[in-house]
């Protein structure tokens, strides 16, 4: 696309592409949040600008090597005049007019960038443009948090003073045509590409209240949007604040200060940071982040890559500095800049890590602008923690393997190894991934609450109930009643269960049903909150608070000495 291609003449003519933009941290992936369609998933390879750019830098190579015509001795370039000239017998003579955005570019640049590592990926106008304002913690929508499923698309929440918030839109309100498109006849997909063809511009939609029967029309006009990563805050029990983070933006440090001040973190005995299925993010926040819980001028991170010069990131002094006992949960999905913050607070003994061994992404992306509206998520480097750690996992028969397993730039080269310690003398694990010093398993999923939530039938169970009951309180508990209510619902759905397989786990059931409830009632905020506090995980988590002093410090205090309860100010 014109774009992509305005501005980059001089790359396509062999002066190559500088290193530069935004260091980022990401996970293998980003994704839609299982709760629906605001943020939008920007690392999908089905993009046709990603094609048309290369198609144009390989031509336009290939188009001068011809005009002088030279056989270049250059093997890259070589090999781009050998690619122009197969393409060019294909369009020739293939039975079938040839499509240059899947014939040339999608085999180019999806296999190039295959080669190299799972990471790299290029973005188009739209892409980039979102991910742009998803490092900001913005994006331009509607304010409204949705659960879709198939046919079926239901609000949750709405954001405060957002379009949707403003158009008196609230949870419970089902969306049944977008643009005069009727919703029900629609798969998941196609429901995800329509939400998200239209979130970036004036939409009409048809919105059926809860209770009624004819919809009422919306015109809505998109806005920005604030887009938090710290999504859940609460005391998970008496003097013990629960966090979670989703993921490492700009603001995100300011966020977490934010609510660990509303939590009243001078009364703390304990703070549990959960970065369970955080992809990462932007490196500086993860740094920024560490700087909250640790002294001034502590060392972090290294970056070493070919082309980008070392570099090590250290803590700054932070407007406020919190010494609260702190617990981090991870998972297999904890990844890139939450890695590095979990490293960063294990080496230095600030922190207790609980859960399942990490993901293991090691390695530094660069955003690197391709034109004017286009870009490139590029591995330039690989990061070593301040205890000589990589933690990137094994892959082999990729470009990216030599740096991280064994080669002459590799962590092993370095002088890392299996010996590394924390501050205190703590063994820390070394290979792959941060295994947890204290693992906790994640509990089965049970195959029964799987297929209820994923038809969604506990939102529509509970939008019925309200629709027959009304409005219950916040203690709301569904009793031996509730649980026959919805039997008989899942019945009249044509889910019938015998009576030896109806949930042996009702207090599982008991929580998803009051959970669905109250997000309908109270917003999503009250209903994670439920199911935080019977997250079987977070249980096992709060009673080991009480051992942390025995291995754990505050950032002011030397190795071994116990831990305080204070929140530091100090200028910057």
């Amino acid at each position: 696309m014109q774009e992509c291609l305005r501005g980059i003449s001089l790359r396509l003519e062999g002066q190559g592409i500088g290193v530069g933009g935004h260091p980022t941290g990401y996970g293998a992936h980003l994704g839609y949040s299982e709760k629906g369609g605001e943020r939008t998933a920007l690392r999908k390879k089905s993009s046709a600008t990603r094609l048309w750019w290369l198609a144009a830098s390989v031509l336009a190579v290939a188009s001068s090597a011809f005009a002088q015509s030279v056989i270049p001795a250059d093997p890259v370039s070589v090999e781009s005049v050998r690619f122009a000239e197969v393409y060019g017998i294909l369009e020739a003579n293939y039975v079938d007019a040839i499509d240059p955005d899947r014939a040339i570019l999608e085999g180019g640049v999806r296999g190039m960038l295959s080669t190299l590592d799972p990471f790299s990926s290029f973005f188009n106008p739209d892409q980039f443009e979102l991910l742009k304002q998803q490092e900001q913690g913005k994006a331009l929508g509607f304010g409204s948090i949705l659960y879709v499923q198939p046919g079926k698309v239901t609000i949750l929440e709405t954001r405060e003073n957002s379009p949707s918030a403003r158009a008196g839109l609230g949870p419970g309100d089902e969306i049944v045509e977008v643009n005069g498109t009727r919703l029900d006849r629609l798969d998941f997909q196609s429901l995800v590409e329509l939400l998200e063809k239209s979130r970036s511009q004036p939409v009409s939609l048809a919105v059926l209240h809860p209770g009624k029967i004819v919809p009422v029309e919306f015109k809505l006009d998109p806005a920005e949007v604030a887009l938090p990563t710290v999504d859940k805050s609460f005391m998970a029990a008496p003097g013990i604040a629960y966090v979670h983070l989703a993921g490492f933006e700009e603001k995100t440090p300011a966020e977490i200060a934010a609510a660990l001040d509303r939590l009243d973190a001078q009364k703390l005995q304990g703070l549990i940071l959960d970065l369970r299925d955080n992809p990462g993010g932007m490196v500086n926040s993860a740094v920024e982040t560490a700087s909250l819980f640790l002294n001034p001028d502590t060392p972090i991170l290294t970056v070493r890559g070919r082309v980008v010069p070392e570099k090590t990131y250290r803590t700054a002094p932070a407007a406020e500095r919190f010494d609260v006992p702190l617990l981090l949960m991870v998972n297999g999905n904890t990844a890139s800049a939450a890695e590095i913050l979990v490293a960063a607070l294990e080496e230095n003994d600030r922190a207790l890590v609980v859960g399942e061994p990490t993901y293991g992404k090691g390695v530094v992306e660069n955003v690197i602008p391709i034109g004017e509206k286009c870009g490139l998520a590029l591995i330039t480097a690989q990061y070593l923690t301040s205890r000589g750690r990589s933690i990137q996992r094994a892959l082999p028969g990729t470009e990216l393997a030599q740096a991280v397993v064994g080669g002459e730039n590799s962590a092993a080269a370095k002088g890392a190894g299996p010996e590394a310690r924390t501050a205190a003398g703590r063994p820390l694990s070394f290979g792959g991934g941060i295994v947890p010093d204290v693992e906790i398993p994640s509990p089965p999923l049970d195959p029964w609450l799987v297929f209820l939530n994923g038809r969604g039938f506990f939102t529509d169970f509970a939008s019925e109930y309200l629709t027959r009951h009304g409005r219950p309180d916040q203690s709301f508990e569904p009793d031996v009643a509730v649980l026959g209510e919805f039997k008989d619902f899942l019945h009249h759905q044509g889910i019938r269960t015998p009576d030896e397989y109806w949930f042996p786990d009702q207090a599982r059931l008991r929580v998803r049903i009051r959970t669905e409830v109250i997000n309908l009632v109270f917003g999503l905020a009250a209903g994670d909150e439920i199911e935080t506090r019977a997250d079987p995980e977070v249980q096992k988590a709060i009673p080991l608070f009480p051992e942390l002093s025995k291995s754990l410090r505050a950032p002011q205090e030397k190795p071994g000495a116990n831990h305080l309860r204070a929140v530091s100010k100090e200028k910057q």
